[in-house]
């Protein structure tokens, strides 16, 4: 059977891999947090024919003599640059601007976003919109973290200084170094918790979740927790959100190249078919 087809055939498939991915990312244009991903493709194994031959004092080298097998899909590589910036007014609506993810607590497992669209439910936790609940730390009473990683909420019991008998909480804001500072009845502003950033060795290793998250993979890293403004985590900015990514335009041209490397790779499966077509009708 002739290798041409089998090359067209893994052709299709590449090319229908990218088109997938293309198609997900155009879908995704004005995801919130939303990171594209691109298709790389990589030849396979190629047939020997003949191996290469050493010089000697009789005659030159040669080269080897190798047939190519067809194409793969060697990686969806995502990209983690910055999205744009959507101003909304919303105090609990959150944006990294730089590097880092906010952490989540999804039932048991922790997971990791770039999408801040997030608002307090009515027991006073920070959640995202399938209920997942943000992650930051408690705070003492130099307004430095301490402890482990804990829900992050407008509970007074933390807050910094004490809130005495008969003091409410009257509005709140988060600030750019991801504390949330509560402004109470008494007209002292105290701080009630900062929202933790996770950052990674590899972070385009990180495993995709639905939802907008990711989950830590084994070519990521572990988390490295810390608070907004340290090493290279970015800052958090309230009342705006990160975008989608996508390029559209990019996107429009990459769903040209799919298009017309389905539609090559197919012309070599009808030439290879019309050519085993010829080799049987030498028989009649």
């Amino acid at each position: 059977m002739l290798r041409s087809l089998f090359s067209g055939i893994s052709g299709l498939r590449a090319n229908q891999t990218m088109l997938d991915v293309t198609g997900n990312n155009i879908a995704n244009a004005n995801t919130t947090g939303f990171k594209g991903s691109t298709t790389v493709f990589s030849d396979t194994l190629s047939q020997v024919m003949t191996g290469a031959g050493a010089a000697n004092a009789n005659r030159g080298g040669t080269n080897p003599f190798q047939v190519g097998l067809g194409v793969q899909v060697a990686t969806t590589a995502t990209n983690l640059t910055q999205g744009s910036e959507q101003a909304t007014g919303r105090a609990t609506d959150l944006m990294l601007s730089g590097d880092g993810m906010f952490v989540i607590r999804k039932g048991n497992e922790q997971l990791y976003t770039r999408a801040g669209a997030f608002t307090f439910d009515v027991s006073g936790s920070l959640v995202s919109p399938d209920g997942s609940r943000v992650q930051g730390y408690a705070l003492d009473a130099t307004g430095n973290r301490t402890g482990g990683l804990v829900d992050v909420s407008l509970s007074t019991a933390g807050a910094v200084p004490a809130v005495p008998a008969g003091v409410e909480l009257t509005s709140y804001d988060i600030g750019t170094d991801g504390k949330v500072r509560g402004l109470f009845s008494d007209g002292i502003q105290r701080d009630l918790a900062q929202v933790a950033i996770a950052d990674f060795t590899n972070p385009m290793g990180l495993e995709k979740v639905g939802g907008t998250a990711f989950r830590a993979s084994a070519n990521s890293g572990d988390a490295q927790l810390g608070t907004a403004g340290e090493g290279r985590r970015g800052a958090v900015k309230g009342g705006a959100l990160e975008m989608s990514n996508v390029d559209l335009a990019a996107e429009f041209t990459n769903l040209i190249l799919a298009q017309r490397g389905f539609q090559a790779s197919s012309r070599v499966i009808t030439t290879s078919d019309q050519v085993l077509e010829e080799l049987v009708n030498i028989k009649r």
